[in-house]
């Protein structure tokens, strides 16, 4: 499966979280687990949300949505779990790179 791979979430959250992308290297394709951003619909969030636009949640436009990275919702599901896939973030796997650093190693100030 492709890094940066947009898939339709099939799972409860669908109505807020209506995709994910894969972040995880396809290095790791042998595994059956698949590391997953949430990309929730920017409508969901609380009006003014601060968070949207910076760094670690850049906003992709995707099938007609506005949609915002979350990464602080970063999980691992098994690769059966993922709905089809619908579209690539490949072109922007460096904004979406640096949202994961921004969480990773940027987070003790």
């Amino acid at each position: 499966m492709p890094q940066y791979d947009v898939h339709l979430n099939p799972g409860p959250m669908r109505e807020t979280v209506p995709l994910v992308v894969l972040v995880q290297s396809s290095l790791f394709d042998g595994y059956r687990r698949r590391v997953v951003v949430p990309l929730v619909l920017r409508s969901s969030l609380p009006a003014g949300a601060k968070v949207v636009g910076t760094r670690m949640n850049p906003v992709f436009n995707i099938q007609g949505h506005t949609l915002v990275l979350h990464p602080l919702d970063m999980v691992s599901v098994s690769s059966e779990q993922l709905g089809p896939c619908v579209s690539s973030l490949a072109d922007q796997g460096q904004v979406i790179a640096d949202a994961l650093d921004e969480l990773l190693t940027r987070s003790w100030g």
